[in-house]
């Protein structure tokens, strides 16, 4: 599963980074300060470092350099948004420069670019209860392997990589059969029918009437819990940006 370690010391901020990341399948644990970030990735190896730069002990940039060593990618987080403190930033190695306040479904977009530019995200994909090991072709649901065709695991990867696009039948049998459409949807419609019920996604995967298919992933409902409990981080983020002005 894709490992993120989150470095904030806002604890309001950085529960609901983990809520948002949590619910679209990343493995996420979190340090508070510098000292305890550094323990962590001592012991442990993460696909990603989400990492604020203000942190109490040890500080972004010291824990940057740390990070190097171990080339794990980092994404800085912080309230220090001036073209100097970015271009400074990613000068010093990080992989990604976001500034407070930010749109979760950003931070998500981010992460996503992130881990594909380490090949991360397609060595193993993680969404809902399940996971899905490309070099391997092997999908495991809470644990369990779930055991597919060929077909259906091309599909499924198909579906997983265009999550919430609605796919004609036409653009589903020519990418995974490789054959031109005849017009025949069969096919497509019994390998859909199978995925859903061996890995009881029958409310995930949508039929889009008279286009296709589409897998569901609730990023809008990601959107509007970072929207519901951005109201009350406003005045997080603005003590933040107080401080790094200072």
């Amino acid at each position: 599963m894709t490992k993120i370690l989150i470095v904030e010391d806002e604890e309001a901020i950085s529960n609901l980074i983990r809520m948002s990341l949590c619910k679209t399948g990343y493995i996420c644990e979190q340090a508070f300060d510098g000292e305890t970030a550094a323990d962590l990735i001592a012991e442990n190896s993460y696909d990603l470092i989400l990492l604020d730069i203000m942190l109490p002990g040890i500080d972004g940039y010291e824990l940057l350099d740390y990070i190097k060593t171990t080339q794990m990618p980092v994404i800085f987080i912080t309230a220090m948004g001036t073209l100097d403190d970015k271009v400074k930033g990613l000068r010093a190695g990080a992989d990604d420069y976001i500034t407070k306040p930010f749109e979760m479904m950003e931070l998500l977009a981010r992460v996503e670019t992130v881990l594909r530019r380490y090949h991360k995200s397609e060595e193993r994909i993680t969404i809902f209860d399940t996971v899905i090991d490309v070099p391997s072709r092997t999908v495991t649901k809470q644990g369990k392997q779930i055991m597919l065709t060929l077909k259906e695991f091309e599909l499924l990867l198909f579906l997983v990589r265009n999550k919430n696009i609605a796919l004609y039948r036409e653009t589903i049998y020519e990418n995974i059969w490789q054959n031109e459409y005849m017009g025949d949807g069969r096919t497509v419609d019994l390998h859909i029918q199978r995925l859903r019920k061996k890995l009881h996604w029958e409310d995930k995967i949508k039929t889009v009437y008279k286009v296709g298919y589409r897998l569901e992933v609730d990023i809008a409902g990601i959107y509007n819990d970072y929207q519901n409990s951005s109201a009350k981080l406003q005045d997080r983020w603005q003590l933040e940006v107080d401080i790094a002005e200072v």
